[in-house]
């Protein structure tokens, strides 16, 4: 196929899609944005809390590793993800996000703050031994349930 083809199959294709993507309500781009940050703490979190607990066996390689991940998810800006009326009032069926995170701003930063500590904290000793780590892990599970409990829908 020519290169004139081509460009014109292309062409054809974007003038096809692009209004689709125009017409997306870009707030639904940061929600989505926001949870899938979420996930990737829920998926280094949660094994850490369950070795602290008792549940999972403790893994001195893989607690440093997954403690790692939670000091580098740190260093994302995701401040533009949550733009004000991204909350579940506005948009029920996809945030969990409650209002009272803008209402009460800059309140919800002491959180942010305490998580930031608490990893930095875990991640220091995450890989030393369950009696370094099982506090260390309890202190972010704290900071995480502080925030949820008064700014996420149960």
């Amino acid at each position: 196929m020519n290169v004139l083809c081509k460009c014109i199959l292309l062409a054809s294709g974007l003038l096809v899609t692009l209004p689709g993507f125009a017409a997306k309500d870009p707030n639904l781009g940061l929600i989505k944005a926001r949870q899938a940050e979420m996930q990737l703490r829920k998926y280094s979190a949660v094994p850490l809390f369950g070795m602290a607990k008792g549940e999972v066996a403790y893994d001195a390689e893989r607690a440093a590793k997954l403690a790692s991940n939670l000091k580098a998810l740190l260093d994302l800006d995701m401040g533009e993800t949550w733009a004000q009326g991204t909350d579940s009032d506005a948009y029920p069926d996809e945030s969990d996000s409650k209002k009272a995170i803008w209402t009460t701003y800059p309140e919800i930063g002491k959180y942010g703050k305490e998580y930031a500590q608490a990893v930095n904290e875990l991640a220091a000793v995450a890989g030393k031994g369950m009696d370094a780590m099982k506090p260390k892990a309890q202190a972010v599970g704290k900071t995480c349930k502080g925030c949820h409990d008064e700014f996420r829908e149960k």
